[in-house]
């Protein structure tokens, strides 16, 4: 198991950038591919971002194609997710999550791919 706790959420106005956070410890970092997802009130959990951990291949949900960008630092055991021109459609509560098996891109755009999760952080965009 790796332990993954989210932070950088917060209150911004449409338009303007957070940075999301997430730190791993317990397991080797580079060893996991890394999702954000995220979840509205009343809204499944959906897909945002990930990044493999060996080609570092990433992929991202159409909607935020263009102003959010992943990237991980195994140095530092952290995946981060840069938000840019945030819309209010945007606010949810932010996760990241942790798979260590071999898995396709694609297949890594489901929660159900994923045994480790953060607590989440909130991001909120006002209009």
């Amino acid at each position: 198991q790796v332990q993954l706790v989210e932070s950088g959420g917060g209150l911004v106005q449409a338009g303007g950038s957070l940075r999301l956070s997430c730190r791993a410890s317990g397991r080797t970092f580079s060893n996991y591919n890394m999702g954000w997802f995220r979840q509205a009130p009343g809204k499944e959990r959906e897909f945002v971002s990930v990044i493999v951990r060996r080609t570092g291949s990433t992929n991202y949900r159409d909607s935020v194609k263009g102003r959010f960008t992943i990237s991980r630092d195994n140095a530092e055991n952290t995946v981060y997710l840069q938000m840019n021109n945030l819309k209010p459609e945007d606010t949810a509560v932010y996760y990241c999550a942790a798979d260590a098996r071999f898995s396709s891109i694609v297949a890594l755009t489901s929660p159900l791919r994923y045994d480790n999760w953060g607590q989440g952080t909130q991001v909120t965009v006002s209009s």
